[in-house]
């Protein structure tokens, strides 16, 4: 049996899962997740069809780059959550099937990088998740909007609950005028 393939970018998953936006991402201590194929990934998580499939078997960093995708372990990949949002995985590889990986990295790296500013400065111990989830699913002009909104020099709030209570609430809003759902959904039975 092949070994493990420590992928180069992480912050992607095989399947096209954000693993960069996600909670577990962020974690500190024994239950960090290190991305999708990442450093000691494997000691943590057990392997699914996909990652056997495309890391293990093929060698590929992610299944845009398999001449069979969509395949169908794909099928209704994107149609429930587990701790990670799926809603953007197919969308994902096909972006960077039709842009290229270095590409995507970039785009997601803005995410990433405004993730990070937000986590540091505005989580208060439960919001995590919802910037995690939100960064991940709007629009980029969004996250970006309310992140400066929020930060604006008028903005003098020195209370860590009530700023993050507050940029929850101009991200849910711009999330509903754009007709996104910031919740994750149970997989079907």
């Amino acid at each position: 049996m092949k070994a493990n393939l420590i992928k180069k970018y992480p912050t992607i998953g095989y399947c096209g899962i954000d693993c960069g936006l996600c909670p577990r991402y962020y974690t500190d201590g024994k239950s960090r997740c290190p991305g999708c194929g990442g450093k000691d990934f494997f000691e943590k998580h057990p392997s699914c069809s996909i990652i056997t499939c495309c890391g293990k078997n093929k060698r590929l960093e992610t299944c845009a780059d398999c001449g069979d995708f969509p395949c169908g372990k794909m099928k209704n990949w994107d149609s429930a959550d587990s701790f990670v949002s799926h809603k953007n995985s197919l969308e994902n590889l096909r972006y960077i099937r039709g842009n290229g990986l270095p590409s995507f990295i970039r785009q997601q790296g803005v995410r990433i990088e405004l993730l990070e500013r937000i986590i540091k400065k505005y989580d208060d111990g439960r919001s995590k998740s919802f910037f995690c989830l939100a960064c991940a699913l709007l629009p980029l002009k969004d996250i970006t909007a309310a992140f400066k909104e929020i930060g604006h020099p008028g903005n003098a709030l020195k209370d860590k609950k009530l700023l993050a209570k507050l940029l929850r609430d101009m991200l849910q809003q711009k999330a509903n005028v754009d007709g996104i759902k910031l919740v994750y959904r149970n997989k079907k039975a």
